[in-house]
């Protein structure tokens, strides 16, 4: 069987994106039991302002729990967003080996959500890589809006690719590709991939697939098509999309792990075992979550 590799984003990208804030020993539950799922890659977190994220206000806490409870015994398994250098120095600080950075393929996008142009996007993101690559930490990359932006409407896959090119050539070493307000289908993620891999092998890639119209799973089998193996997806569903009021959001993890294995592809997730993990906040969120 085919491997495909999940990278689950909901302790960070789903709870940002819930409205309640999840106490800090429950999200550290929850990722203990992420990990006993067999899920590999876990998002645990953003060092971002308490102003900006209150959800992820604790994320120097989170870290420390983790360690103290004896979770940290494959800190190659966790990463967390940083959006500038303060935020790098505090994830260096607390002994992360791998970082996410985003900017996106639409500026009204980046000046709404960061105040800044693509360009100086990248430029923050430049002083972050002078950093962390001599410090040995791995980077990640996302780009959001790879298809529509939610203020200027389609993006061009054209755009997408001058974003993609100079953050490998920085150093990332994955580029994640958000389909930010989850309107895509697949014959648009199909002309994005062909675009792409002009010049970026597919084991670059990964796909962010988000389910606001119910084609998340639909974009997924079609990136397959074109050699991608690495998807994110959010326990449960987590996390909304807050440009389309009640949308679903993010990709369930279940609905992913569930799909690709009776296609006959291999995650080493367990769904049981996914679904106790997703239990473990299930009641400190308002809204049912994806327990299929």
């Amino acid at each position: 069987m085919n491997a495909v590799v999940i990278k689950e984003v909901g302790p960070r990208d789903g709870l940002q994106n819930e409205k309640e804030n999840i106490p800090t020993a429950i999200k550290a539950e929850f990722i203990a039991a992420l990990r006993k799922s067999g899920l590999k890659y876990i998002e645990i977190t953003s060092f971002v302002r308490a102003d900006r994220i209150a959800q992820l206000a604790d994320a120097t806490e989170l870290v420390a729990l983790l360690k103290e409870r004896g979770l940290w015994d494959h800190p190659e398994s966790y990463s967390a967003l940083v959006p500038n250098r303060r935020g790098l120095d505090q994830a260096l600080e607390a002994g992360l080996q791998e970082i996410a950075v985003f900017t996106a393929a639409s500026d009204a996008f980046t000046q709404k959500n960061t105040n800044c142009t693509i360009e100086e996007s990248l430029q923050r993101i430049a002083e972050i890589m002078s950093v962390a690559i001599p410090a040995g930490v791995r980077v990640r990359g996302y780009i959001s809006t790879v298809v529509e932006c939610p203020y200027i409407g389609k993006i061009k896959p054209e755009q997408v690719r001058s974003v993609a090119l100079p953050l490998l050539e920085m150093g990332v070493y994955e580029i994640s590709l958000g389909e930010t307000i989850g309107v895509a289908v697949p014959d648009e993620i199909a002309a994005l991939l062909d675009c792409l891999l002009e010049d970026i092998p597919a084991h670059r890639l990964a796909g962010h697939y988000h389910d606001t119209r119910g084609t998340a799973l639909l974009n997924v089998f079609r990136s397959l098509q074109y050699g991608l193996t690495t998807f994110d997806s959010s326990a449960g569903g987590l996390g909304g999309c807050p440009y389309a009021p009640g949308a679903a959001g993010n990709l369930a993890t279940e609905a992913l792990v569930y799909a690709l294995e009776r296609s006959g592809y291999r995650t080493g997730v367990s769904l049981p075992d996914l679904r106790e993990a997703t239990g473990k906040v299930q009641g400190f969120v308002s809204r049912p979550l994806q327990m299929i």
